[in-house]
C-alpha cells in the first residue's frame, strides 16, 4: 500500500506550484489535514467540509469492520486502515465512492458508485456524450457494443454476437420511421444515407457471424459502430444550450472538432514519428474546447516540447520562452494570460448546461458522474493551479493509465479538471512520449466551422525554453 501511495502523490497533474505536500504526506501523517490532496489544494472550505466527512468516517471505522468486501479494492481499502483512516478518507473526500471504502454504512449510501463495467472505450464515451435521447439508435449501440465482450471470451462467443446483431437489425426494420424522424432537418439526407448503409452492413455482419470469422467479427462491429456514431451525430440539431455570461463571448467549439497532432520522438529506435487523431468534445466543454482549438488554429503547439511524462500523464502547453515566464496562454490582444474556467458537464447538469467555476466535491455534487469521464487512455483535460479552479490556459494533459487507487469510474480527476477530447487514433504513439519530444505540428482537420467568437493573429512558435518540464 505504501507504494501505491506513493505513486497516486507523483499523479498529479499542475503546474506552478510545489507538489511535495500530497498523498503520500497525508498517509506518513495519518492527517489528510497536514497537506494539500494529491490532484488539488481545495481552499479552506473545502478543507472543512473534508474534516467534517472524514471524521464521520473515522467514527464509524470500528464499528463496520465486519463488514469489509473481499474485494480487491476492499482488501486494498483494509490494508490502508493500517496507516489510519485518515489515507481511505482522504482518497473518499477527494472523489467520494462507496466502493473505495471498507464500510458498508449510510455515509457512503449518498455518494457516486463505482460502476460495475466502465465504459473505458474512447469512441464509446463520445457516442455515449452526444446529446441524444432516441432509445431505438442507443439501443442499437448498446447490442452492438455489448459484441465487445463476447470478443474477449477465448474464440469468440458466437452466440452473443449473433443475439447482438440479430437484435440491431430487428430495431432498424421495425423503428426505421422513428429514427427518420429524430434526424435533424438540416442533416437529414446524410443520416438516411448510414442508416442505409447500416443495415448492409448488418447483413454482412450475420454472413461473418455465420461463417464464425474471428478475425472479421471486430472489424465489423467498428464498421457498424462508426455509422451508428454518424447516425447520432445527425440526430443533434444546432446547439443544445446557451453558454452562460460571462463565458458566451469566449472561444466556443460549438460541437466537435477532429485535430491530427504530428509529433517528432527523440531517442527512440522503435519509432521516430506518429500522429494522434483527437476528438475534442464542444458540445460538452464549449469554453473548454474552444480554448484548445483557437490555440491550435494559432499553430501554438506548434514545435513544443512535451513537458511531463510520469506514466501516468503526458502534459504540455506551458509557453516556451525564458525560464520564469508565463505559465500559459499570453492574449495578443490584452497583453495578459487568457484562461477559462473549470467547466464540467454532468449526468444531472441542471438545462443541460455544464458546472462552471467550482470542482464537483465543493459543490456537493458527490452522485453527479461527468458526461465525459477519465475512463479512457488518452483522456484530455487543462492542467490547472491547484488551489485556483478557474486558472487553466494552454496547459493540458493525456491520462496515460489509471492508478491502482483511482479506477476507472471512481477517481479524484473527475470532477476536478475540466475534460475535453479523446485520443481516437495514435494511442501507440502516446504510449511512446516522453518529455523532450516534439510536438511537430497541430491541425483542425475537421468541425472548425463549429468555432464561434474568434479574433485573433497567428502566434508564431518561440524558441523553446532550456528546462520545459511543467511538474515541479
Amino acid at each position: 500500500i505504501e507504494v501505491l501511495v506513493h505513486r497516486h502523490a507523483r499523479a498529479a497533474p499542475h503546474f506552478g506550484e510545489d507538489a511535495s505536500h500530497t498523498m503520500a504526506a497525508t498517509a506518513a501523517n495519518s492527517s489528510f489535514l497536514t497537506g494539500s490532496a494529491a490532484l488539488g489544494a481545495p481552499g479552506a472550505a473545502s478543507r472543512r467540509r473534508s474534516a467534517r466527512r472524514a471524521g464521520v468516517v473515522t467514527a464509524r471505522a470500528s464499528s463496520d469492520e465486519q463488514q469489509v468486501s473481499a474485494s480487491p479494492l476492499a482488501s486494498i481499502a483494509n490494508a490502508a486502515r493500517n496507516f489510519g483512516v485518515a489515507l481511505v478518507a482522504s482518497a473518499v473526500i477527494a472523489s467520494p465512492s462507496a466502493a473505495l471504502s471498507p464500510y458498508a454504512n449510510p455515509v457512503f449510501s449518498d455518494l457516486a458508485g463505482l460502476e460495475a463495467n466502465p465504459v473505458t472505450n474512447a469512441r464509446s464515451l463520445l457516442r455515449n456524450a452526444l446529446p441524444v435521447k432516441n432509445k431505438e439508435m442507443r439501443e442499437v449501440q448498446k447490442r452492438l457494443e455489448s459484441i465487445s465482450d463476447d470478443l474477449r471470451v477465448p474464440g469468440v462467443r458466437f452466440t452473443g454476437v449473433e443475439s447482438s446483431v440479430n437484435a440491431a437489425t430487428k430495431i432498424l426494420a421495425n423503428d426505421s420511421a422513428k429514427i427518420v424522424a429524430a434526424i435533424a432537418p438540416s442533416k437529414l439526407a446524410d443520416g438516411k444515407a448510414a442508416l442505409e448503409q447500416l443495415k448492409l452492413e448488418l447483413v454482412d455482419f450475420k454472413v461473418i457471424v455465420e461463417q464464425k470469422d474471428k478475425q472479421e467479427v471486430p472489424l465489423a462491429q467498428q464498421k457498424t459502430l462508426a455509422l451508428v456514431g454518424r447516425i447520432l451525430e445527425d440526430m443533434v440539431d444546432g446547439f443544445p444550450f446557451q453558454v452562460p455570461a460571462p463565458y458566451d463571448t469566449a472561444p466556443l467549439l460549438k460541437g466537435r472538432a477532429t485535430v491530427e497532432v504530428d509529433v517528432k520522438i527523440k531517442d527512440n529506435n522503435q519509432v521516430e514519428t506518429g500522429v494522434m487523431t483527437l476528438i475534442i468534445d464542444g458540445y460538452n466543454a464549449p469554453v473548454t474546447a474552444g480554448n484548445f482549438i483557437d490555440l491550435v488554429e494559432r499553430g501554438f503547439y506548434n514545435n513544443m516540447e512535451i513537458q511531463r511524462s510520469d506514466g501516468f500523464v503526458v502534459q504540455t502547453g506551458k509557453p516556451m520562452g525564458p525560464k520564469g515566464g508565463p505559465d500559459g496562454f499570453i492574449d495578443p490582444v490584452t497583453g495578459k494570460e487568457r484562461t477559462v474556467p473549470l467547466e464540467i458537464m454532468t449526468t444531472k447538469s441542471k438545462d443541460g448546461v455544464p458546472v462552471y467555476d467550482l470542482t464537483l466535491e465543493e459543490m456537493g455534487m458527490y452522485r453527479d458522474e461527468p458526461i465525459l469521464p477519465f475512463n479512457a487512455f488518452g483522456t484530455m483535460a487543462m492542467a490547472r493551479r491547484e488551489s485556483e479552479d478557474n486558472s487553466a490556459s494552454s496547459q493540458f494533459f493525456f491520462l496515460l493509465r489509471e492508478s491502482e487507487l483511482t479506477p476507472a469510474g471512481t477517481n479524484i480527476l473527475d470532477g476536478r479538471y475540466s475534460v475535453f477530447g479523446y485520443v481516437v487514433e495514435g494511442q501507440d504513439v502516446l504510449r511512446e512520449l516522453k518529455a523532450g519530444d516534439i510536438i511537430k505540428s497541430a491541425k483542425v482537420v475537421s468541425g472548425i466551422e463549429n468555432l464561434t467568437n474568434v479574433t485573433r493573429t497567428v502566434v508564431n512558435a518561440p524558441a523553446m525554453e532550456e528546462d520545459a518540464s511543467v511538474a515541479q
